[in-house]
């Protein structure tokens, strides 16, 4: 119908190219301009029906898009660290800290986006939700750290916090108790049992992880690092102090003094009765290192009869072979 009208105008349309992302912001020069209301209004009715395409076209475009949200290049020195942050201070250090700067900064920042959320007391900046290490990075690299802002309340970011940590992985069991310890000391949940509901744990790792964290703190010193400490460390540790706080306190104090220090899984056998060292012979640990920085470590547990490997600075394209290689070794 348009097209009969503006033939009956005297008006000329040139071909149209198919709609794509690239024409639908030009202005389209093909359409003469009309010489009468009935080539005014079928010009009209043809821009009307090129719109129409152009919006469905770009709403099936944005499909890809739901339930994302935006990132925005942050200046990191405007970003501070959450009052639940449960990186130790050793976590921003070491042959490990350092792999992640180097990626970063061959990459020219961090791929990986950080969550972040603005802090309501007007000063402009940004409270992290997860991403401690990576903005750390960025921060003393002096660049910009990509960023996702999003709302969220004082549970919602321990949460999400918590969610992101668990799945990474890489976070000691100390560390994962201080976070929690510190969401009930300020009242964030009202009580531990509530806290492993609301962020899906069982409840025996959760007051495991706790004890961890509430250990004295001379005990806690008495270790090379406190990253050291293992879940499996605890009934033991908890027994002896109970029995005897005293004595441990003592033990733990003297154990600092010494130099070069106890490694750590010795200071364990020691506090927990004198049972000695933890026997080194159950675990046999080999380094491993590839290119790009890829490094980790396999531990074979002869006593449990059980492998571990710890791998670092995987590419995340790679998850689907190592996993086929493992369940082929398994096969």
């Amino acid at each position: 119908m348009g097209k009969k009208l503006l033939a009956k105008a005297g008006l000329v349309l040139a071909p149209r190219d198919p709609i794509t992302p690239a024409s639908s912001s030009t202005v389209r020069e093909d359409i003469a301009r009309p010489k009468t209301a009935i080539g005014a209004m079928a010009q009209f009715t043809d821009r009307q029906s090129h719109a129409i395409k152009e919006v469905a076209y770009l709403k099936e475009q944005l499909k890809a898009f739901d339930g994302s949200l935006p990132t925005r290049l942050l200046d990191a020195k405007l970003i501070v660290r959450s009052r639940w942050a449960n990186r130790h201070e050793l976590s921003f250090s070491g042959p490990e800290f350092e792999g992640l700067k180097e990626d970063i900064a061959s990459q020219g920042g961090n791929v990986q986006p950080i969550k972040v959320r603005n802090l309501s007391d007007g000063s402009g900046k940004y409270e992290i939700v997860f991403g401690h290490r990576r903005h750390q990075a960025c921060l003393e690299l002096g660049i910009y750290v990509l960023a996702i802002i999003e709302d969220l309340d004082d549970k919602h970011l321990f949460i999400e916090m918590d969610r992101e940590n668990r799945q990474r992985k890489d976070l000691r069991p100390y560390e994962i108790g201080v976070m929690y310890a510190k969401a009930l000391d300020e009242g964030l949940f009202p009580s531990a049992r509530k806290l492993a509901e609301e962020v899906g744990i069982d409840h025996s790792q959760l007051s495991k992880a706790l004890s961890l964290a509430r250990l004295p703190g001379d005990v806690l010193k008495a270790f090379q690092s406190p990253l050291d400490l293992q879940y499996r460390w605890v009934a033991d540790l908890t027994e002896a102090i109970q029995k005897d706080p005293e004595q441990i306190l003592t033990m733990a104090k003297e154990i600092q003094k010494e130099d070069p220090r106890p490694a750590s899984g010795d200071v364990f056998g020691r506090l927990v009765g004198g049972r000695g060292t933890v026997p080194h012979t159950e675990a046999k640990e080999d380094s491993i290192a590839g290119v790009a920085n890829q490094k980790g470590k396999i531990v074979f547990n002869q006593k449990k009869r059980s492998v571990r490997i710890d791998l670092v600075n995987i590419d995340p394209a790679r998850f689907g072979e190592i996993k086929a290689m493992i369940k082929n070794l398994l096969g």
